[in-house]
């Protein structure tokens, strides 16, 4: 056993986030884990021992009844990784709708937790508050402008919540691009995807990982985006 404060990620139970839960395991860091639904991963992370809470953060009532649930099961965090992430289409006459949930999920769901758990990383120790964000809020996207919209609000709350808990809670973002294809993917698409980036290549979620392991371990980095994405701008 550990004596070592859980990490919180968000949005824990499928890609990503679960590879991240599951190599933070790998290094005996304990973690809580939060999931919308009970995908195949949320099994992996109970047998490892996680501890898994369910949230449902498109509404203010859930992300507040989550906040209760994690404050109930801990009392330090080491660190909070927003993971959660949303992602719909802008159909005709839905565009209200969709603009919503993105905004709770990406940005109200990562505020009030932030506002309302800060005390549980202040414990004397190193703590940390990671945003995902995402490489489209560099350009933004004609096609995609909620969503953009919402992640370049994330990205905006790393900056004022690095300058309002610093010096004892460190928070920077990770902005990927392309790191791993859906199964549902043709190879039309891949190939396209691909080529978007300088380095054209599915990187899988290590990288992921690597970058947050560098966030959380590095004492002398607040306010920073980490950009992940194969050298997009360079194209």
């Amino acid at each position: 056993m550990t004596d070592q404060p859980p990490i919180l990620i968000t949005g824990a139970a499928r890609r990503i986030g679960l590879h991240c839960a599951l190599r933070l395991l790998d290094s005996g860091q304990p973690v809580i884990a939060s999931y919308r639904q009970p995908h195949e991963g949320l099994q992996q992370l109970q047998q490892r021992g996680a501890i898994t809470l369910q949230a449902d953060f498109s509404d203010e009532a859930g992300i507040l009844a989550f906040i209760q649930q994690l404050r109930a099961r801990t009392c330090q965090l080491r660190a909070i990784v927003h993971n959660a992430s949303c992602w719909l289409p802008e159909q005709p006459g839905e565009e209200t709708g969709a603009f919503q949930q993105m905004f709770q999920v990406h940005m109200l769901a990562p505020y009030l937790i932030n506002l309302h758990c800060a005390d549980l990383l202040r414990h004397g120790g190193p703590a940390d508050i990671v945003h995902i964000t995402d490489d489209v809020v560099r350009r933004g996207s004609a096609r995609h402008i909620a969503y953009a919209a919402s992640k370049a609000g994330l990205e905006n709350l790393t900056l004022s919540f690095a300058s309002a808990l610093a010096p004892e809670i460190k928070v920077n973002s990770l902005a990927p691009a392309l790191i791993l294809f859906n199964p549902e993917d043709d190879a039309t698409y891949r190939r396209q995807a691909l080529a978007k980036s300088a380095l054209g290549m599915e990187p899988g979620p290590e990288v992921v990982y690597q970058g947050l392991r560098y966030l959380l371990d590095n004492p002398y980095v607040t306010g920073t985006s980490l950009t992940l994405n194969g050298g997009r701008h360079l194209r």
